[in-house]
């Protein structure tokens, strides 16, 4: 298991692991970085239209494992980064409450949702996953409501897809980056809080 402290200080210095293959994790800092603007999130017409209709129940932080084996399940090969190793290191990161998950239900089950790693006035998204339509992305927009109503700066992406890209996420290379990341580790922004999550 990687140490929390590990995964900490890799975070605040622009790193995060993966897994390749059984036993082994590399770490990684993309250049250039993928970010999400908290004040030009764009959430496109026909999900604006989902999202008014509140399809979902929003809930923070109550099945946070379940998340994590979710994303691992997917078919797709994002999901095959997530290891035995990987999940058992960030539940122990959630159980430091550093690790979050924001999360999708209908009618009491989990139908999609997405987890990452809170420092300071950063989120770094990890994964998401679905089972209904719009599920994770509904779930996105809670996320980016809730980083806006905390003072967060910096929700970090890692590397851009063209799904990304449709909310308004960019990539900036490192040199920019690292000085956005630096700024934001200076806030003291908690992510986990008694105010609900919105997905306005």
């Amino acid at each position: 298991m990687i140490p929390a402290d590990a995964l900490l200080n890799a975070y605040a210095s622009g790193w995060f692991p993966m897994a390749i293959g059984p036993g082994e994790i590399r770490w990684y800092s993309p250049d250039p970085r993928g970010v999400f603007p908290l004040d030009g999130f764009r959430v496109p017409s026909r999900l604006a239209r989902s999202l008014r209709a509140h399809p979902f129940e929003i809930r923070v932080n109550t099945a946070f494992r379940d998340v994590m084996q979710a994303c691992a399940d997917r078919d797709d090969e994002e999901g095959n980064w997530i290891d035995d190793e990987i999940i058992e290191s960030y539940c122990a990161l959630h159980d430091k409450g550093f690790a979050h998950s924001v999360e999708a239900w209908r009618e009491d089950r989990l139908v999609g949702g997405l987890y990452g790693v809170s420092l300071g006035g950063a989120f770094f998204g990890e994964s998401m996953f679905h089972r209904v339509t719009d599920a994770s992305k509904i779930a996105l927009c809670a996320l980016v409501a809730r980083l806006r109503e905390r003072g967060f700066t910096l929700l970090d992406t890692q590397w851009l897809t063209p799904h990304l890209r449709t909310f308004g996420a960019y990539e900036v290379p490192r040199s920019i980056y690292l000085p956005l990341l630096a700024a934001s580790l200076k806030l003291n922004c908690e992510f986990a809080s008694a105010a609900p999550a919105s997905a306005a």
